[in-house]
């Protein structure tokens, strides 16, 4: 994937060193990393990411 690709988080806005960033790839694949650890990159399917924010939206982890 390419640089261009990578979107930030809208919460990380004027954070622009600790920022979540996503790229959707295809096979329904997403990739997620930290700004500040471009290296590390987690790859999960969009329907677990979805998963994950609905419960975090609903306060699943306080």
């Amino acid at each position: 994937m390419s640089r261009s690709e990578w979107r930030k988080s809208s919460f990380s806005e004027g954070h622009t060193e600790a920022c979540v960033e996503v790229a959707v790839g295809g096979g329904g694949l997403c990739r997620l990393r930290e700004s500040a650890e471009p290296g590390v990159v987690v790859v999960v399917s969009v329907g677990v990411l979805a998963g994950l924010v609905r419960v975090l939206k609903v306060g699943a982890f306080g």
